[in-house]
């Protein structure tokens, strides 16, 4: 006798209860998981925040000449005076507003000219390619900071000047990274149906090439400041970066050198200050860049 049962058979799953892939956090969140952005951004902070209130945290004029010279750190100096009677603790905190100024401003100008250049020079090619890149690969066979002191000396100290001589020695990083992402970004699908329907190249550029290859453009941005410290500090500690009246980090070290045997701590605080400085915008750069990248899981 046969069973007269029937299997009904089970419903289809619908796609809503199947299991979802886990999605990728935000690049906000991955930076608040990771302990490197965090020390980064903290240290920054108190760096900046220093600088905006040196006057009320330090009495003294960074200028002033008093006759207490090479005082080794004390509660009235904190670190010390230097060959002048000046005040070490206030020179370092006015000299960081100088090099952060120089940092920040210097990024911003070569990224503006070098994504500039690379998106035109990958958008369009042809001449336009090949005038812009072979700029590039000529800058590409000097080191940047050989560039900015040819550039200095050329120019004059002072600095606008320094200023002018660093944006333009590192505009080729976001030349380059730019014209690699708009090649790529060029082929894309949404790019050739925007061209298709009359798009202007500007547009194309603007609308759908730049906001697709910012991610890197940031990244670079971000770690180009503490380079663009270092050289400011280094033309300034050479003597061909701003006046030798202002207060910076490199002319500080220059100073000290004269009298390092005697007072160690007018070349080691200025030097530990560039180190903090540059480590904790490097420490938030690789984050940022760890975050930003789409191949990290």
């Amino acid at each position: 006798m046969t069973d007269s049962r029937r299997e009904v058979p089970r419903p289809a799953r619908l796609a809503a209860d199947e299991p979802s892939l886990p999605q990728r956090p935000k690049a906000y969140q991955l930076l608040l998981r990771d302990k490197r952005a965090i020390a980064g951004l903290t240290v920054l902070g108190l760096i900046i925040v220093s600088t905006l209130f040196a006057p009320i945290i330090s009495p003294y004029d960074p200028l002033s000449q008093e006759f207490d010279i090479l005082l080794p750190p004390s509660p009235t100096h904190v670190l010390g005076t230097d060959d002048l009677g000046r005040d070490l603790f206030t020179r370092i905190l006015y000299g960081a507003r100088v090099s952060l100024f120089v940092g920040v401003s210097t990024v911003l100008i070569s990224m503006l000219l070098g994504v500039a250049m690379g998106i035109l020079s990958g958008y369009y090619g042809g001449w336009i390619d090949i005038i812009f890149m072979r700029y590039i690969d000529l800058q590409w066979a000097f080191p940047n900071f050989i560039i900015a002191v040819y550039l200095v000396a050329v120019f004059g100290t002072g600095l606008a000047n320094v200023i002018v001589a660093i944006s333009l020695a590192f505009l080729d990083d976001f030349a380059r990274i730019t014209r690699g992402m708009a090649l790529s970004i060029r082929e894309e699908e949404y790019v050739l149906a925007a061209r298709s329907i009359g798009a202007s190249g500007s547009r194309v550029m603007l609308r759908h090439i730049l906001p697709n290859a910012i991610a890197p453009i940031i990244v670079q941005a971000t770690l180009s400041v503490s380079f663009a410290i270092l050289a400011e500090a280094g033309l300034s500690f050479l003597g061909l970066g701003v006046k030798a009246s202002t207060p910076t980090w490199g002319l500080i070290i220059s100073d000290a050198r004269s009298f390092f045997t005697r007072a160690w701590w007018l070349g080691i605080y200025p030097g530990l200050a560039i180190m903090i400085t540059v480590l904790s915008i490097n420490f938030f750069g690789d984050a940022l860049r760890d975050a930003l990248d789409v191949r990290v899981e």
